[in-house]
């Protein structure tokens, strides 16, 4: 019952979807004139285009299978994991998007991440350049895997094909777009996709629970065959603060914070904010929903479900007639295809701003990086493709490695580097690394259920504060911060 029977009408949706977003591609591909354009979109996007396109970018095909998967499993235990991304990303929101907007817009005119740092702390060695640099390409790699993991299974439940066919076709379509549209492409695709998504994620739920007759008798089924899944006593309190830590990860996120940088104007932010916060809640609230409602419907109606990642995909067959499925399931794609284009091209950034044109050769113009960022857009997807290959993989692991890695290294220092006036390029240097390695560490040498988002942000948060009272703030730096805090909108 996990394989989509396969029929002209899913084909058909499925076609006229991939197509549209292939067509925007194109479209957008003859309107990058320069770099800036390619990974930044001229820094022209209004708030309702900026907050979708964040939502989107950050709700990988986890949301509609890796979270539902784990409620299924795990029961309300996960549902924390909502709570602490919407407490964690509506704080980004309000206090990290306004400064980092002003800081790379107006300050200084920055095009990634690396490039604040850099200029933010008066780094003219590139040191911070470098290990930016690393940090992104290996935990995005990792990142940008899992999205093809989802791909290739919707496409091998989809099409009925083998997982190799299906990983080579989801990661064809991800490249293509994200190769020739850029920046502006990624972000308009973000904004359909967005809206995709919510109306599946409300529509599925909403069905399920009226086959299921209300939420009352979903709940009394799920609480008589599984009693464990709504309770949270037997659950521990390291695991409530681990789900809860998912929100912190908010803060070091490069394709979320890139969303930041590149909004029309700081007034737009408090529009963007509502909006996305909202579209967020509604969508991860459906997602848990989903899982809870899944446990039901599969012992009510004595079916099997060996891959509880493919819940949705099992819900969107049985409940819908194929051409309403076909859009339904468009939506795992266009999860899918949304947040792994968006770490595409930061990651090609990285290679062509933040290696090629900052260290190796500060004259290349602006065609030839915007060449060799394409290059990287190929060579990312290349590794991140192999790293796929293994199909029992769990996307929501590869998810939250790669999640707790940025949350710990970048988080910690975007932080303090945008509150903290004291902070050194030093305390930067050192609290990036030691967030990175715990991270590594406590994830293949420790046998704890403590998510290693926890010890990597702590322990770099500590080494930011004694590093940076160990050694002097440089002059460049100070004066960096004053104009930002200069240019802060005074309410």
């Amino acid at each position: 019952m996990e394989v989509v029977h396969i029929n002209m009408a899913i084909i058909t949706m499925f076609s006229v979807y991939t197509f549209l977003m292939l067509y925007i591609g194109f479209y957008f591909y003859r309107k990058n004139k320069s770099s800036e354009d390619y990974f930044l979109g001229g820094r022209s996007l209004g708030p309702a285009l900026s907050a979708l396109s964040a939502g989107a970018s950050d709700m990988s095909g986890w949301l509609l299978m890796g979270l539902p998967g784990a409620l299924y499993i795990g029961g309300l235990i996960n549902f924390y994991i909502m709570i602490g991304l919407i407490i964690g990303a509506t704080l980004n929101w309000i206090f990290i998007a306004k400064r980092l907007r002003i800081y790379t817009g107006i300050v200084a005119n920055s095009l990634t991440i690396p490039d604040y740092l850099e200029t933010r702390f008066d780094d003219d060695k590139h040191v911070l350049r470098v290990i930016c640099a690393i940090v992104i390409l290996v935990f995005f790699t990792f990142y940008i895997s899992s999205g093809l993991v989802s791909g290739a299974k919707l496409f091998e439940s989809v099409f009925q094909i083998r997982y190799d066919y299906a990983l080579i076709t989801g990661t064809l379509i991800i490249v293509i777009y994200t190769f020739l549209g850029g920046y502006k492409a990624v972000c308009w695709t973000d904004m359909i996709q967005g809206l995709l998504m919510l109306g599946a994620l409300i529509v599925v739920p909403s069905v399920m629970l009226y086959h299921l007759g209300g939420v009352s008798k979903a709940f009394t089924i799920v609480k008589e065959i599984k009693p464990e899944a709504l309770s949270i006593n037997h659950v521990s309190f390291v695991s409530i603060i681990s789900a809860l830590a998912w929100g912190l990860g908010y803060f070091g996120q490069p394709h979320i914070l890139v969303r930041f940088m590149s909004i029309r104007s700081v007034k737009d932010i408090p529009v963007a904010t509502f909006i996305g916060i909202f579209w967020m809640s509604l969508c991860l609230f459906s997602a848990c929903l989903i899982g809870i409602l899944g446990i039901a419907y599969i012992y009510k109606f004595q079916l099997s479900l060996q891959d509880p990642e493919k819940i949705f995909i099992l819900m969107s067959q049985l409940l819908f007639n194929p051409w309403v499925a076909g859009i339904l399931l468009s939506a795992i794609l266009a999860a899918i295809m949304s947040t792994a284009s968006s770490q595409l091209l930061v990651s090609s950034s990285t290679i062509a701003e933040d290696f090629y044109k900052k260290i190796f050769k500060k004259n290349a113009s602006s065609k030839v990086v915007l060449n060799l960022g394409k290059i990287g857009v190929l060579t990312v997807a290349l590794i991140a493709f192999f790293i796929s290959m293994d199909k029992n993989s769990s996307v929501l692991n590869i998810v939250s490695y790669a999640w707790a890695g940025f949350g710990s290294s970048f988080g910690t220092v975007i932080i303090f580097s945008l509150f903290w006036k004291r902070m050194t390029k030093f305390g930067a240097i050192a609290g990036m690394i030691s967030g990175a390695l715990v991270v590594v560490l406590w994830k293949n040498c420790f046998d704890s259920n403590l998510y290693e988002m926890i010890p990597g942000f702590l322990t770099a948060s500590l080494v930011i504060v004694f590093g940076s009272l160990l050694t002097e703030v440089s002059s460049g730096s100070k004066i960096a911060y004053e104009k930002m805090i200069n240019e802060i909108p005074q309410s």
